[in-house]
C-alpha cells in the first residue's frame, strides 16, 4: 500500500491562516462588493414612455431615467423647452427639484409633469427635456399629444339664479347643462343641496353623453314643505360626472299662499268680533 504524503504542520497552519484572512476581509469590506453593482455605460436620458396623450386640463406625466456614466459626481440642471403658456415640474422621490446631484455610475428616476396651456390646440407637441452638467449636456425628446379639452357649466337658459315659490307648493326650474370643452362628457348627473325638509327630482335623472360644445336642459322639480316660513333661502345645484363638474347657487324666496293669507285675515276678524261681542255683553254691567 502506498502511504499518503502529509504536508508539514507549518504549511498547513499557513494555508488555514490565509483562508481565515480572506474570509475576514470579505466580511469587513462589503462596500467593495457593492461597487461591482454600479451600472456601467455612457451617460444618458431615457424614458419608459416618450409619447403621452392627454387633455389640456390634465397633466402629462413622464418617468425619466438619468444615468451618470462619468467617473465623477455630476450636478445636472433640469429644464424643458416648452410652448408659450405651458408649465413643467420635476420630482425626485416625491420632492420637487430643479437639479439632481448624481454620483458616478449611478442612475436616478425623475418624474416629469408637464401642463399644457388651456389655449393649446389639439395636436402633437415635441418637448426637448434636458439634464445639463458642467461637463455634459444630455437631452431627450418627449411628445405631448393634446387630444382636446374638458369643460362644463350648469346654469339656467336666461342666466337668472333666483326664483319665487309658495310654501307647500312645487316649483319647476329649468337648468342648462353645457359642455364648454371639445371632448365628450359621459355619465353626467345633477344633484341638489337644499334646506332641511325640501325635496328635488330631476328629468332626466342622468345624461349618458354630451358632445363637445353642446348643451341640454334638465328640469328640476322643487318641493317646499307646508308651513315653511316666508323669506329667502339658498339652494345649490351641482353637476358631476366623468371629467365634469360645476355648481349653480340659487336664491329662492318663499312666500305664503293666498289661502293662508285669507285664513289669517279671517282669524283676526273673528278675534275682533269676539272682543266686540264680549264688550257689548258685559260692558253695560
Amino acid at each position: 500500500m502506498m502511504s499518503k504524503k502529509l504536508l508539514p504542520n507549518n504549511w498547513r497552519k499557513r494555508i488555514v491562516g490565509a483562508l481565515l484572512l480572506l474570509t475576514t476581509i470579505s466580511a469587513a469590506f462589503p462596500a467593495h462588493a457593492q461597487q461591482a453593482n454600479v451600472q456601467k455605460g455612457p451617460s444618458g436620458l431615457t424614458a419608459k414612455l416618450i409619447n403621452i396623450e392627454s387633455a389640456t386640463n390634465e397633466p402629462f406625466r413622464f418617468s425619466v431615467s438619468l444615468h451618470n456614466g462619468t467617473s465623477s459626481q455630476q450636478l445636472y440642471e433640469l429644464k424643458a423647452d416648452l410652448p408659450v403658456g405651458w408649465q413643467a415640474s420635476y420630482r425626485v422621490e416625491g420632492s420637487q427639484v430643479t437639479s439632481v446631484n448624481l454620483e458616478a455610475g449611478k442612475t436616478q428616476e425623475i418624474a416629469v409633469e408637464i401642463t399644457a396651456s388651456s389655449a393649446a390646440s389639439a395636436r402633437k407637441y415635441l418637448i426637448p427635456f434636458k439634464a445639463v452638467s458642467a461637463t455634459q449636456p444630455l437631452s431627450l425628446q418627449l411628445e405631448a399629444v393634446v387630444k382636446g379639452s374638458y369643460g362644463s357649466t350648469i346654469s339656467t337658459p336666461s342666466g337668472r339664479l333666483s326664483e319665487e315659490v309658495t310654501s307647500g307648493a312645487h316649483k319647476e326650474i329649468e337648468l342648462e347643462v353645457r359642455n364648454t370643452g371639445t371632448l365628450p362628457l359621459n355619465d353626467l348627473e345633477v344633484t341638489a343641496q337644499l334646506p332641511s325638509g325640501w325635496e328635488a327630482s330631476f328629468e332626466p335623472s342622468k345624461i349618458a353623453k354630451l358632445e363637445g360644445g353642446k348643451k341640454t336642459i334638465v328640469k328640476a322639480s322643487l318641493k317646499v314643505p307646508d308651513k315653511t316660513i316666508a323669506g329667502d333661502y339658498g339652494a345649490t345645484f351641482s353637476l358631476s360626472g366623468n371629467n365634469a363638474n360645476g355648481q349653480a347657487s340659487f336664491r329662492i324666496f318663499v312666500k305664503t299662499s293666498i289661502l293662508s293669507g285669507w285664513i289669517g285675515i279671517l282669524v283676526i276678524l273673528m278675534a275682533v268680533a269676539a272682543v266686540y261681542v264680549l264688550i257689548r255683553k258685559y260692558g253695560r254691567r
